[in-house]
C-alpha cells in the first residue's frame, strides 16, 4: 500500500526521506493524502480530507492546527516536542548574555561614530554599556520540558542560580534536569526572585497572559523577561506599564506585534528561536518518523490529541479504533469479535478527554470475517474511525 503525504511549507527533503518507499510526497497537490506534515501552516480555515487520518507539525507548537475539529474527525495531531530544543536552548541563553552586557546597542553606538578619534570616541563613551555579569543572578524558568530544562542545566552551569516551576513535569523530563536547579512550587516565587525570567509552556486558556500584571506586581526592578514560547503568554499594555515603572530592565521576545517594535527596551527576534538548519532537519526527520510509524502500524507517539499507543503488532491483523471515550467501550469491541468467532491476539486500550484510541490484533486469517468485523465498528455510532492494517510479515 502505497500512502499520500501533503506538504506544506518547505519541509527539510532529508527529514522526508524517512518516510520510505511506501510513501508519496505529493508537495501541496495531493487532494485525498492521508497525511499532512507541515511547519507553521495556518489550516484553521482548512476543509479536511475525507481520506486525511494524520497531521504532523515539525515543530512543537500546535496552535496553527484546529486540533478540536481533527479529533472529532478522528484525525491524529503530532509534534515534534524537543526536536528544536537545543536551538532554542541557545537562543535564550544568548538573549540572556545580550542584555546583561547591552550588546546590541553598544553595537549600534559605535558603527555610528566617525572620524580619525574613533579609538578615543570608543574609550571615552564605553563606560555607558558596562553591564553586568550572569553569574551569581538569579535565573527563573517557567516550564521544565525539553527545551527549559535544557536551559535550566546550562544556566547552572554558566554559574547562575536557577530556579525551576512546572507542576506537570513528567518523570522522564526530571530526571534529565540537575539537582542544582531549585524547583519552587508556587510560580510567584519565581516572579519574586528572578532577575532573568524565561518562560516555555504551551499557549492554552490558563497560561493564556500568564505574566500579567499580577506578576509583574511581584518583580523586582530590574527583572528581563525572555519569551521564545507564544505571545500571548504575556500581557503586554501590563508589561508596558512595568517598563514604565522600572520593573522590567527588557523584554526580549520571539514573537512580533506591531505594538512591541521600536520601543527602546524590548527587543523582538523574527521567530527564529528553532530556526536552524540543525534543528529544521531534526523536526523533519521526527514528524516523518511519527507519521510513517503511524501510518504504516496504528502505533500513536507524540500526538496532542490522542494517547501514545505502542503495541508490536504479532497477529495477521490488526484493527485501530478511535473512538469516543464511553463506559464499556472496550467490553463491547470485545463482545463484537468475539460474536464472529474471531481470536483476539492482543489488546489495548487507552483514553484521552473525550476520546479514545484501540489498538485490536486478530489471530484470525479467514478475511472475509475481518471485512464484516471492520463494517460492524464502523456501523457504530461512538466509533469515529477505522483502519485495517495487514502484517506484512504474516502470510
Amino acid at each position: 500500500m502505497v500512502f499520500s503525504v501533503k506538504t506544506f511549507n518547505n519541509i527539510n527533503p532529508i527529514g522526508l526521506k524517512e518516510l520510505g518507499n511506501a510513501f508519496q510526497i505529493d508537495g501541496d497537490k495531493a487532494d485525498n493524502p492521508d497525511a499532512f506534515v507541515l511547519r507553521s501552516q495556518n489550516l484553521h480555515e482548512t476543509t479536511f480530507p475525507e481520506q486525511l487520518k494524520a497531521i504532523a507539525r515539525a515543530g512543537a507548537g500546535t496552535n496553527n492546527i484546529p486540533v478540536d475539529a481533527a479529533s472529532a474527525q478522528g484525525i491524529v495531531v503530532f509534534n515534534t516536542p524537543g526536536a528544536n530544543a537545543n536551538a532554542v536552548k541557545e537562543a535564550v541563553l544568548t538573549s540572556i548574555l545580550l542584555t546583561a552586557r547591552d550588546y546590541l546597542a553598544a553595537n549600534r553606538w559605535v558603527n555610528q561614530l566617525t572620524g580619525a578619534d574613533v579609538p578615543q570616541q570608543v574609550e571615552a563613551g564605553k563606560k555607558q554599556f558596562a553591564g553586568s555579569e550572569i553569574a551569581n543572578k538569579t535565573l527563573g524558568v517557567i516550564g521544565l520540558g525539553a527545551i527549559g530544562g535544557r536551559i535550566a542545566n546550562d544556566a547552572y552551569r554558566l554559574g547562575m542560580n536557577v530556579l525551576g516551576y512546572d507542576p506537570y513535569v513528567s518523570i522522564e523530563t526530571a530526571w534529565n534536569i540537575s539537582s542544582h536547579v531549585k524547583r519552587v512550587d508556587d510560580i510567584k516565587e519565581i516572579f519574586a526572585q528572578s532577575d532573568y525570567i524565561t518562560i516555555h509552556v504551551p499557549l492554552t486558556d490558563d497560561t493564556r497572559q500568564v505574566i500579567d500584571q499580577s506578576a509583574f506586581d511581584l518583580m523586582q526592578k530590574g527583572t528581563t523577561i525572555i519569551n521564545f514560547a507564544r505571545g500571548e503568554l504575556v500581557d503586554n499594555q501590563a508589561l508596558f506599564e512595568a517598563i514604565e515603572a522600572g520593573v522590567i530592565k527588557r523584554y526580549i521576545t520571539d514573537f512580533g506585534t506591531e505594538d512591541l517594535l521600536n520601543r527602546e527596551q524590548i527587543t523582538v527576534f523574527p521567530h527564529l528561536g528553532g530556526s536552524t538548519e540543525e534543528a529544521e532537519v531534526n523536526c523533519a526527520i521526527m514528524a516523518a518518523k511519527t507519521v510513517r510509524r503511524f501510518l504504516e502500524t496504528g502505533e500513536i507517539i507524540n500526538s496532542v490529541n490522542f494517547p501514545n499507543v505502542r503495541q508490536a503488532l504479532a497477529a495477521p491483523y490488526r484493527i485501530t479504533l478511535i473512538n469516543k471515550n464511553v463506559p464499556n467501550i472496550v467490553a463491547r469491541i470485545s463482545t463484537a469479535v468475539s460474536d464472529l468467532n474471531i481470536n483476539i491476539d492482543n489488546i489495548i486500550n487507552r483514553s484521552k478527554g473525550d476520546y479514545a484510541y484501540t489498538l485490536l490484533d486478530l489471530d484470525e486469517t479467514d478475511q472475509q470475517k475481518i471485512q464484516d468485523l471492520v463494517a460492524k465498528f464502523e456501523a457504530s455510532e461512538n466509533i469515529i474511525r477505522v483502519r485495517l492494517i495487514r502484517n506484512k510479515n504474516k502470510k
